[in-house]
């Protein structure tokens, strides 16, 4: 599942992407026809995982080349409205790395509609990677 349309910009401390899906029908986390503020969650989180991606790819995190990360944890989570679906525009989500390393990454993140100057959701969340195994022998 892939939620987000394109990356607006991004550093090695940040990541600003852009995403429709939150109006498509057919959103997977879409329940009883709505997709609640919550769900800017998981918008957060792969917007962490690209970042991580395009860290690695450019050199941006030393050790071993990882496996992919899982959510590990959500904290102060803010929600300002009820429902993403009803947006009438794009949202915009972006994270900035706090702190990270090759086996956990920690973001700020806040996602919120194209047009408005005040992120809807907002929060930290950690990402935990693991070494990739061995595959040798």
């Amino acid at each position: 599942m892939c939620l987000l349309d394109e990356v607006l910009e991004w550093s090695a401390q940040r990541i600003r992407c852009r995403s429709d899906s939150h109006r498509r029908a057919g959103n997977p986390l879409r329940s009883g026809g709505r997709l609640g503020a919550a769900c800017a969650v998981e918008y957060a989180a792969q917007a962490a995982a690209l970042h991580g991606a395009l860290l690695r790819e450019a050199g941006g995190l030393a050790g071993p080349p990882l496996a992919p990360g899982r959510l590990a944890s959500v904290r102060d989570l803010r929600l300002r409205i009820a429902r993403l679906d009803d947006a009438p525009h794009p949202l915009w989500c972006e994270v900035v790395l706090i702190a990270g390393d090759s086996k956990l990454r920690q973001y700020a993140f806040a996602v919120g509609e194209e047009h408005a100057s005040t992120p809807w959701v907002a929060g930290r969340l950690s990402i935990v990677t693991a070494p990739a195994e061995n595959s040798t022998g």
